[in-house]
This record gives structure tokens, sequence and C-alpha cells, in this order.
């Protein structure tokens, strides 16, 4: 079994610009979303009191919300990465499934004509009571649900294979989302996923609490957690990976099943892949360590990002392999858990955390490739981008100044400094004082830059057009045009003069250091042989 000893250091510079182009390249995947769509309905308030008529609290509500659950979340998952999703299940007729599908509708890119009513079940609900301990910390107290789990009738049955069979070729990948409530038995399982088989479509599924596998034979992917797995392979699990891999490798043989991705909460995920060799076919995937607030939803989370990116389209691009997918899947579920209550997590929220836990590793010093990744999706955030450049050798008062006043400028900071070389070629063969990794391990420790790279060319002039920021910025003491500065201007940007801050310069501090240097009275002494 292959064990990566820790997330963030494996990553590195390659890993990361890789997780990057994968989310940038995935496109919009359309997913057929099967499965037991639910409402969520939480009921919050404070509970400073017992009551007297019995032991226990009473709620004193202040807010109450309803959401999507179960299937219904992991489509409000899909739609938060920019997915399109075609709901298919059943809600009854009834206020909740009127809810359920209003809600749904609104989201950008779902459609609900495949969630059909049926008069004799309820739509599945949860109510879930939380308590504001001191008007502070959530914690759910009671879980009351409607829910019927016989299996739908024959007629209902039909009536959802013959929408399926419409929505299958216009969907780049099935995802089926199974609560045991009745939807995905296993009939009908087995139809869906031979005909999405026969359509090359693959079929990722999370499981329900059920002992056999059997009806989600023949799927790409299978994802149960870590109690799941157990029910399913009749194999009692710990902390041993050898028993996760053992158990893993039953259900992929049995049920013909090509990758098994088991959630293990804080240990991440173990993927076993049916159809490697022996000694590649575990590995366990970790995950950074979170502050759990909430549980709820982070599998939804999981299913989602699997989805779209097994479902995209990766024309300029190597697809992603299905170690990236379950990386790039703990980082959802990792965030999920960081929130209360199933909250959709977007393509820009994992973005910024795989650009956190790399500055673990790197800080802001990004390499040209990489800072031109990142930069593609700041203005898909419609950021404003500031650049400025300079040696920076000796930081100072000045310099402090002229990053804080560029900060102010727009929304993300580039500070372009010459590398070693070109600082020689500046200043002369005794310049600089410090190299060029110390110079930026130093202007990193300031809030103001967002990222640092280092240039080796006689001028920015190409990293300005490679960049191609919305503000140039550079001192006022400047004579002549700013180099880059018709490049900007022609781009619709502008250049920004700033202030010169009087009285210090890295040049001034170093004859400073020489003056006193050089006034040092000269001490004598005896030489011992």
């Amino acid at each position: 079994m292959v064990l990566h000893e820790d997330y963030v250091p494996r990553i590195g510079i390659s890993m990361h610009e890789r997780l990057l182009t994968i989310l940038n390249g995935v496109g919009t995947p359309r997913v057929l979303l099967a499965g037991d769509f639910m409402l969520d309905h939480y009921t919050y308030g404070n509970t400073d009191r017992i009551s007297p008529e019995a032991p226990v609290v009473i709620i004193n509500v202040t807010e109450r919300q309803e959401r999507p659950g179960g299937a219904g979340s992991v489509a409000v998952d899909l739609a938060a990465l920019g997915a399109k999703v075609a709901c298919l299940g059943v809600v009854g007729q009834d206020a909740n499934g009127q809810k359920l599908r209003a809600m749904l509708a609104t989201l950008d890119g779902v459609d609900v004509s495949g969630l059909l009513e049926d008069a004799d079940r309820p739509t599945t609900s949860k109510q879930r009571i939380i308590g504001l301990a001191q008007h502070r910390h959530r914690q759910q107290l009671m879980r009351i649900d409607e829910e019927s789990s016989q299996p739908v009738s024959p007629a209902t049955q039909e009536r959802l294979w013959a929408r399926f069979i419409q929505l299958l070729d216009e969907s780049d990948v099935v995802c089926l989302e199974d609560y045991n409530k009745g939807v995905l038995g296993e009939a009908f399982c087995r139809r869906v996923i031979q005909a999405a088989n026969q359509r090359a479509r693959k079929v990722i599924v999370d499981p329900g609490a059920v002992g056999d596998y059997g009806r989600y034979a023949d799927a790409w992917m299978i994802k149960p957690n870590r109690r799941e797995l157990a029910l399913a392979s009749g194999i009692e699990l710990n902390d041993d990976e050898s028993g996760w891999r053992q158990a893993a490798d039953k259900v992929a043989r049995t049920c013909r099943i090509d990758n098994v991705v088991v959630t293990l909460d804080k240990r991440g995920a173990l993927l076993y892949r049916r159809n490697e060799p022996p000694e590649g076919r575990a590995e366990v995937i970790p995950t950074r360590p979170r502050n759990v607030y909430d549980v709820t939803g982070a599998g939804d989370m999981v299913l989602a990002m699997l989805g779209l990116l097994a479902g995209g389209r990766y024309a300029d691009q190597d697809p992603p392999t299905v170690g990236e997918m379950v990386r790039l899947a703990n980082i959802a579920g990792g965030l999920e858990v960081e929130r209360f209550g199933s909250v959709g997590i977007s393509r820009a929220e994992i973005v910024a955390e795989l650009a956190r836990e790399r500055s673990v590793k790197t800080g802001k010093l990004r390499s040209r490739p990489a800072l031109l990744e990142e930069l593609q999706w700041h203005r898909q955030q419609n950021h404003r981008i500031v650049f400025t450049n300079g040696c920076y050798d000796l930081l100072h008062p000045g310099h402090v100044y002229l990053l804080h006043f560029a900060k102010q400028q727009g929304d993300i900071l580039i500070l372009a400094i010459n590398s070693d070389r070109s600082v020689r070629q500046l200043k002369g063969p005794t310049r600089p004082i410090l190299s060029e990794q110390e110079r930026a391990a130093i202007l990193s420790g300031l809030e103001a830059v967002d990222y640092i790279t280092i240039f080796d060319e006689p001028d920015p002039g190409p990293l300005i057009e490679l960049i191609t920021p919305d503000v140039l910025l550079k001192g006022s003491d400047w004579t002549g045009n700013v180099v880059g500065q018709e490049w900007v201007e022609a781009h619709g940007g502008k250049v920004v003069l700033v202030p010169l801050y009087q009285g210090v310069s890295t040049t001034q501090i170093i004859e400073r250091i020489r003056e006193r240097q050089d006034r040092r009275p000269e001490h004598s002494g005896n030489s011992h042989g």
C-alpha cells in the first residue's frame, strides 16, 4: 500500500499547478444525478432553560431555514462547482416536494424535470433542532424524519426509467446518491449502470448502508465511508490499513467496480484501483487537519467533486487521473466540514485553498507559469491586478510605504524582484547584499504583497506583457516612460506613480554603514605566537 506521509509537502509546485490546471480546464460537465432527494429543515434557538414540565431543554426559536438534502445537497454542490445538473428522483405531492423542486429550480444549470411526483409517498424530509449554547455554539439536539423507505411502485419506476433514458444521452457522467429510501432499487440500478456503460458514461455511486453492493455491479467508481464498507464487505474495520485494502479489494472484485474510494474522515481517503498492478492498487491520500464544525454534507461534496471531474471535457490537456480526482475531492470535503450544515463549495474556494496549502510550503514566491495560472483564476473573480518591481535589496521604510500604497490600488499585488545577476548589472559587483531567495523570503512577510516572482531580464517588460496588469506602479522619481507603460495602457490599464518617501534608500543605508565603519577607532593589541 502506498501511503503519502503528508499531503501539503508532497503537493509541491508541479502538483499544485496540475490541480489548478484541472480545475480551470474541466469546463461545464453535464451530470445526471439520480437518487433520494430530500428537504432539510433547520430550527435554531437559544437553549438557556430546562423545562419545568420534564427534564428537557427549552428552545426559544430564533431562525428557521430550509435546504435541499440528500441527492438535493449534491445538486447544490454541483451547481456551486459550475456543473449542469439533471435531477432524477421522486418527491411527494406535498408542500415539501413543491419547496424542494422550487429551491433546486432556482439554481443556475439545474434541471428538475426528472423529479417525479408520487402521491402515494411523502417527500423525504429531515427536521433538525439546533441549540445555540450561550447564544454562540451550535449543537444539533434532535432530528425528526418524515419518509417512506419502501420501494417505489413499478409504475413510478418505469416513469423514472423513461426519463433516465431521455436524459442520458445529454449527460457526460452519471452519479447515484443512494440513501436506501426506495428509489435506487436493485433492478433499477442494474438497468441504469448497464445503459450508461453501453453509452460510455462513467457511473459514480455513493452507496446506501446496505449489506450487498450487487446492485452497483459494473459501476466505474463507488464511494463508501468506512462504516458502509464494513457493512458491505463483512470485514470489521478499524485503523488497520490492511483491513481497508482487504475490504475494498473484496468489493471491487465481487462487484467488478474499477475504483473504490473509501472516505476515512480525518485520515483522508483510501483509493483502490482494481485494474492496477498489485503493488499500485491501493493508495491512502491524506487530507490536512481541519477544525471540524459539522460533518453534514461532506460526503455529498466529495461525490459532487468526483462527478464534476469525471464528466469534464479536457480538450487541451490530459484528463485527471483518479488519484488527482480524489485529491481535489478531499480538499472540497475538507472545506465542507468547516461549515455548519450542507453548504456548496465553489471552484474559486478550492483554488484559494490550493494556494493556501501551497503557501505553507513555498510562501508567496511563484514561478512564472504558476503565477500566470493563479492570475487566470483571479481574473475570473474580477480582481484588479497591481504590478510593481524593483531590486528590494535591504528592506527599508520606503519599500514598505510603496508596497502599502500599491496594494491600495487594487485587489492583488504582484511584486517582481530582480534576480541576483540582474541586480549586479544595475548596481555593480558588490550588490545585492541579500540573495534573491533571501529578499523573497523577507518580502513574503509583508501583508500587502500577494505574490512575488523573480525576473532575470534587463527590465521587466516581457514579464509585464505576460501579466498585463490593471495597474502598473512605479516610484515618482522614475524619469521617462515607465517600462511596460505603453503595453498596459494599450490594454486598458493605467500607470500610477507613487509619491517618493523622502530620506531613505538602500544606497543611503549602505553608505551610512560604510561611513560608520570608517569612523570606528582602530584597535591594536599584542599578538601571541
